[in-house]
C-alpha cells in the first residue's frame, strides 16, 4: 500500500521548470497572482513552495495527489506570504475532505493526526479573521463540512420502554467526535465570522444545507446535538433570507415527531433556539407564529417522552404568553385536553407547567377556562398518588395562584373544596391530609361566608347521595327477596334473546 502511495509522488523539477511556474498562474482554486514567489509545479499539476523534499513526500504519500491543490497543505499560514494564505486555506479544507474510519483508533493514526492539525491550522485562520473570504473559499469551506459532517445514522436499535418519560438511557457517543469536534467548531467560527459575506454565504448555506444540518439533530451523541444547537441560531441570525424556511422546516420535524415517529433525539435542542426564536418576534404576532403556538407546541404535551424536553417547551410557552397573554387561554386548554389520566409522572409535568403558565396569566384571560381547570386540579388534588396529590396542593399554595383564586372566589371555591373534604376525610397519605387542611384553613380566612355556604351545599349534596344510595339499596334487597319467593321451574319469567322473524310468519302473528 506504502508503494502504491510512493509512486504517486512529485518529482522535483529543474531549476528550468521551477523559473517558468512562477510565472504561471497556479489551478483554479488560486485566487490571486503569485507576485513572482518561488512557487514549484510537479509533475502532477500541483502548485508546492520550494521547500525540502521530505515534507513534500510525507503529504503526498498519505493523502493522494488529487488531494493536494494549489499549494502545499501541510505548510502553517505563519510560513506563506499573505498572498497565499487564500490557497492554502483551500488546500488544507480539500485536505480534510479526506474522512476517515474510526471504528479501530489504531487505523491510519497518522493520517488522522496530519487532518487533525489541518483543522486545527483553519480554525486559528478563521478565528483571526484576516481577510474576506472569497467565494471559491467560502465553496471549499461548505464542500468540507458537508462530506464530514452530513452522514447517515446506524438504525436505533434502543426500544423506548413505557414510562420512560425521563428517557433514562445511556447516550451513545461518536467515536469519531475527535475530528467532528473541530470541524463543528470550524462551521461556528466560519457563521459567526465578519470575515463572511451573508449575501455570498447564502448561495452555498443554501436550503439543501440547512435541511441536511436539521437532519443532524436526531444524532445519539449529546455532544453533537448541542454543537448544532449554536450553529443552528447563529445560521439564523446570520442568514435572514432563511429564517421563513428555518421555522416551517423544524416545524416539520415536530410534526413528524408528534403524528409519526414518537421518537427523536434533538426536540429539546431545537426547542431552545426556537425559545431564544420567540423573545424576537414582533408585535403584534404573524398568523405563521400562532399556527405554530397552536399546532406545533401544544400538541408536543402528548408525547410519553415529554419529560426530555419539558423545560424548554415551558419556556417556550411561556414566552409566547409574555408576547400575547390571550394564548394563555389557550395553553391551558390544551394542557386540560392531553392532560394523563393514567401517567402520574407525566401528570406531576404538567401540574409544574400549568404552574408556570398561571404565572404568566392574567385574571381576565382566565375567566375563559376557569371551570374546566379548576375541576382537573379538583381531580388531581383527589389523586391516590401521594406525588400527584401533594404537586396539586402545592400549586394551589403559589402566592400568584392564590391571587387569582381569590379575585374569582366565588366561581373557584365550590370545584376545589369538595376534593379537599374528601382528602381530609379518607387520603391515606398524612402529608396530603396536612396539607388539605392548610389550604382549606387558607380558603376560609380568605372568603368565611363563601367558604361556610360551599360547605353547606356539600353536606346537602353528600345528604342527597346517601338518600339515593340507600333507596337504591332497598329496591335492589327488595328485588333479590321478591326473586328468591319465585320458584325456578313453572311459568317463571326468562328472559331469553328475541329472535327475527320470518315476514310471513311476523304477519300471521
Amino acid at each position: 500500500m506504502w508503494k502504491q502511495f510512493l509512486s504517486k509522488l512529485p518529482r522535483k523539477s529543474s531549476k528550468s521548470d521551477a523559473s517558468s511556474g512562477s510565472d504561471s498562474h497556479p489551478s483554479n482554486d488560486c485566487t490571486g497572482p503569485l507576485n513572482g514567489n518561488p512557487i514549484q509545479r510537479t509533475s502532477s499539476g500541483n502548485v508546492v513552495p520550494s521547500r525540502s523534499t521530505t515534507v513534500k513526500r510525507t503529504a503526498s504519500a498519505i493523502f493522494p495527489s488529487s488531494v493536494v491543490t494549489s499549494i502545499e497543505p501541510l505548510l502553517l499560514f505563519k510560513d506563506v506570504p499573505n498572498s497565499q494564505k487564500q490557497n492554502l486555506f483551500i488546500s488544507k479544507l480539500n485536505l480534510c475532505c479526506v474522512v476517515f474510519d474510526f471504528s479501530d483508533p489504531n487505523k491510519n493514526s497518522t493520517e488522522k493526526d496530519m487532518k487533525r492539525q489541518a483543522l486545527l491550522g483553519l480554525i486559528d485562520y478563521v478565528d483571526a479573521g484576516a481577510s474576506r473570504f472569497t467565494e471559491p473559499m467560502i465553496s471549499a469551506c461548505c464542500k468540507m463540512f458537508a462530506v464530514n459532517l452530513f452522514r447517515a445514522f446506524p438504525p436505533n436499535t434502543r426500544s423506548c420502554t413505557g414510562g420512560g418519560e425521563n428517557e433514562e438511557e445511556e447516550p451513545i457517543f461518536d467515536p469519531a467526535w475527535c475530528h467532528l469536534q473541530l470541524v463543528y467548531d470550524l462551521l461556528l467560527k466560519f457563521v459567526e465570522s465578519s470575515s463572511l459575506d451573508a449575501k455570498i454565504g447564502k448561495k452555498y448555506v443554501d436550503i439543501s444545507f440547512i435541511v441536511r444540518l436539521l437532519d443532524l439533530f436526531d444524532s445519539e451523541d449529546p455532544r453533537e446535538r448541542d454543537c448544532l444547537k449554536t450553529i443552528l441560531h447563529r445560521i439564523y441570525g446570520k442568514f435572514m433570507v432563511h429564517r421563513p424556511f428555518i421555522r416551517k422546516a423544524v416545524s416539520n420535524i415536530f410534526y413528524r415527531f408528534v403524528f409519526e415517529a414518537d421518537r427523536h433525539n434533538g426536540i429539546a435542542e431545537l426547542l431552545e433556539v426556537f425559545g431564544s426564536v420567540i423573545s424576537g418576534f414582533a408585535l403584534p404576532l404573524k398568523e405563521e407564529h400562532r399556527l405554530f403556538f397552536q399546532r406545533v407546541l401544544i400538541p408536543l404535551h402528548k408525547p410519553k417522552t415529554l419529560g426530555v424536553y419539558l423545560q424548554q417547551l415551558t419556556y417556550c410557552v411561556t414566552q409566547f404568553i409574555e408576547k400575547e397573554p390571550k394564548m394563555a387561554c389557550s395553553i391551558i386548554k390544551g394542557l386540560v385536553r392531553y392532560w394523563p389520566v393514567t401517567n402520574s409522572q407525566k401528570e406531576v409535568m404538567f401540574l409544574s407547567e400549568l404552574e408556570e403558565v398561571l404565572e404568566a396569566t392574567d385574571t381576565a384571560e382566565l375567566l375563559n377556562c376557569m371551570v374546566p381547570l379548576f375541576q382537573r386540579i379538583g381531580f388531581s388534588i383527589n389523586s391516590s398518588h401521594f406525588q400527584v396529590a401533594e404537586r396539586a396542593l402545592f400549586l394551589l399554595n403559589n402566592d400568584h395562584v392564590i391571587s387569582l383564586v381569590s379575585q374569582n372566589r366565588q366561581a373557584i371555591m365550590p370545584l376545589v373544596l369538595p376534593a379537599l373534604e374528601r382528602n381530609t376525610r379518607s387520603h391515606w397519605n398524612q402529608a396530603v391530609i396536612n396539607l388539605s387542611q392548610n389550604v382549606k384553613n387558607m380558603l376560609s380566612e380568605m372568603d368565611e361566608e363563601i367558604f361556610l355556604a360551599c360547605k353547606k351545599e356539600l353536606g346537602e349534596e353528600e345528604e342527597k347521595r346517601r338518600i339515593a344510595e340507600e333507596k337504591r339499596k332497598m329496591i335492589w334487597e327488595h328485588l333479590e327477596g321478591s326473586a328468591a319467593l319465585q320458584p325456578v321451574t313453572g311459568n317463571t319469567a326468562v328472559m331469553v334473546m328475541p329472535t327475527v322473524a320470518p315476514p310471513i310468519t311476523a304477519a300471521l302473528t
